[in-house]
């Protein structure tokens, strides 16, 4: 798998008006689903996704003058986002698991992708909230270590042992659900 470590690279495509409303809506409008769909990885729920990918929308409107400014706009958004989440998971204002385990039934293993989907959502669901956000930025959203690191405020020890552990867990999951997570 190929680590991007230029934020750039990553980003909608916009420009950004610094500090003006037109700026921020046309921000908001381009990146929207990206967020959303990085806020769906790490709540597992399209609702509560929605309500914080508004919420990171909300927080950078408030400070708009500074985001937009902002070499990486939308790597401060996603930071943003990062951090709500993992702020309101410690406090506990919101109920984010969804997927439960309901007794033991699990897909036959010539399961087709929708299987993997749901699969691999209810075991991201059961990592810790950090473990869940270092996941989903180091292999969904491709960060580097480092970033990942900076972005979650801890030394890159920490994000490189807890992937490897919560990668363990996730194919130990697959390999209870009759599918397999290969080696890349």
């Amino acid at each position: 798998m190929a680590v991007s470590t230029d934020v750039r690279a990553t980003e909608p495509d916009i420009g950004v008006a610094v500090g003006s409303d037109a700026g921020f809506e046309e921000f908001a409008r381009a990146a929207q689903q990206r967020l959303y769909r990085t806020a769906y990885l790490l709540c597992g729920d399209a609702e509560t996704a929605r309500d914080l990918t508004q919420t990171t929308l909300a927080k950078l409107y408030q400070h708009w003058r500074r985001a937009g400014a902002a070499d990486h706009p939308y790597a401060y958004a996603k930071t943003v986002l990062t951090r709500t989440f993992l702020s309101e998971r410690r406090r506990g204002l919101r109920d984010l698991l969804v997927l439960t385990r309901t007794g033991g039934t699990a897909p036959a293993p010539a399961a087709d992708h929708a299987d993997l989907r749901v699969t691999l959502l209810a075991a991201l669901a059961e990592l810790p909230p950090r473990a869940r956000a270092m996941v989903v930025l180091r292999y969904w959203e491709d960060q580097s270590v480092a970033s990942v690191a900076t972005l979650l405020r801890c030394s890159e020890a920490t994000v490189k042992s807890q992937c490897s552990r919560s990668l363990a867990r996730l194919r130990v999951r697959l390999a209870d659900a009759g599918l397999s997570l290969t080696e890349s």
